[in-house]
């Protein structure tokens, strides 16, 4: 039986609880969960998206994302507005007030990976990326 320092479910575990706390305290003056700030991240990239889109791009599940969005709308950060084309589908938009967090969030989640990797060279960091894209497929 693998102890808990060779178990690799239970160290990715342990890694992410790390990440997701050292990004969670940045993102507390913001008021934005982890989630929160991803879902502003893609929409950033490309704004308009619709909800299944989001889901799509970030892996997540539709209940946890309808949710989500909800709540980012009642903060003023992002507005839902029917698509032209299609009045069934409803497209996802970054607010003004969103926009302008943006560049504050970038800098949050560049500190929260710098403090995560740092006892990590280049090189290593490189290759840890390159494993968990991996892991994804």
């Amino acid at each position: 039986m693998d102890t808990p320092d060779e178990c690799t479910i239970f160290l990715l575990a342990k890694a992410y609880q790390r990440g997701h706390a050292a990004l969670k305290k940045r993102l507390e003056p913001y008021g934005l969960t982890p989630l929160q700030q991803l879902i502003m991240a893609a929409l950033a990239l490309e704004d308009g998206l619709s909800a299944g889109e989001v889901g799509k791009r970030l892996t997540l599940d539709s209940a946890t994302l309808s949710g989500t969005l909800d709540r980012m709308v009642e903060k003023g950060l992002i507005e839902k507005r029917s698509d032209p084309a299609d009045k069934r589908v409803s497209r996802i938009h970054l607010t003004p007030k969103a926009r302008e967090m943006r560049g504050g969030l970038t800098q949050a989640r560049q500190e929260a990976n710098q403090e995560l990797l740092a006892g990590l060279s280049l090189e290593e960091k490189v290759l840890l990326k390159r494993m968990l894209r991996d892991l994804q497929a």
